[in-house]
């Protein structure tokens, strides 16, 4: 089964915006703090964005003033608001706990006029 299902990704831009969306198992939501990663072509997977339990947030460098995560108890949502989008951010867009378990399948964001 898999874990997170991840929705909102495509083609854009730069300096446009979309918002990802994943879809979390509430035993999994509830009790871990969420996190988007993401992959680019011929390099490693890395964190971009972790939000904890209360809502404290922080991103990594590249991101930060750019991006923004949140989360939605009620649904059990987690997303990933990206503006000022730049070839750079084009990656395989991943929703995981922090620290990472098992992995969905990912959404594909690029980056390109």
């Amino acid at each position: 089964q898999v874990p997170f299902v991840e929705s909102g990704g495509g083609l854009v831009q730069p300096g446009g915006s979309l918002k990802l969306s994943c879809a979390a198992p509430e035993d999994i939501f509830s009790r871990y703090n969420m996190a988007w990663y993401r992959q680019a072509p011929g390099r490693e997977r890395e964190w971009v964005a972790i939000i904890n339990r209360p809502g404290a947030v922080k991103y990594t460098d590249s991101v930060r003033g750019r991006f923004t995560i949140s989360r939605d108890y009620a649904k059990n949502m987690v997303y990933l608001q990206m503006n000022i989008l730049k070839p750079e951010d084009t990656a395989v867009y991943y929703c995981n706990t922090d620290p990472s378990g098992d992995w969905g399948q990912g959404i594909q964001v690029t980056v390109s006029s």
